[in-house]
């Protein structure tokens, strides 16, 4: 079965059917497939373009009529191949759109297990235990203030005196 076919008649995986539609991965394999395979029929029609320019040229004055049929048969292959480049923006417009919903996807699923854990670790976390640990935290870190003033006031053996 060929690639074009297999595309129209949904030639995927059995178990993707099964699932409600194709994967993001298979979807993505199956864009660039068809990509490539437009890329291919663009680089067909470009070399036919230029044999039925050249044809045309070699007919010149001499077969007009040649010259006239050569030249149409160009101008119907660079329609199919303008058909093909809309055909690729909208494919690579669409694997673009396919990809960056698979990233956000991605990260919403990340920020999910990371708000699990999160709260995982606070469970055991009391907030009155917290705020009463900071207020001992502060008292002491005081304590430790004024200590380090009383050790580092010089010592005025005779400088302070009272008259």
């Amino acid at each position: 079965m060929s690639k074009i076919s297999k595309f129209f008649k949904g030639g995927g995986s059995a178990s993707s059917k099964s699932r409600g539609g194709p994967s993001p991965q298979e979807a993505l394999a199956r864009l660039r497939e068809t990509e490539e395979m437009l890329s291919k029929k663009q680089e067909y029609l470009e070399t036919r373009i230029e044999r039925e320019l050249a044809a045309a040229r070699q007919y010149g004055t001499k077969n007009k009529r040649a010259a006239l049929q050569a030249l149409k048969r160009k101008k119907r292959y660079e329609k199919q191949l303008n058909q093909i480049d809309g055909t690729l923006s909208t494919i690579e417009f669409q694997r673009e759109a396919l990809e960056n919903s698979h990233t956000n996807t991605e990260v919403l699923k990340n920020m999910g297990y990371a708000a699990q854990a999160m709260k995982k670790v606070h469970e055991n976390m009391d907030l009155n235990k917290i705020d009463d640990l900071m207020q001992d935290i502060t008292e002491q870190q005081d304590v430790a203030q004024e200590i380090s003033d009383a050790i580092s006031n010089r010592a005025g053996f005779g400088d302070e005196f009272d008259e």
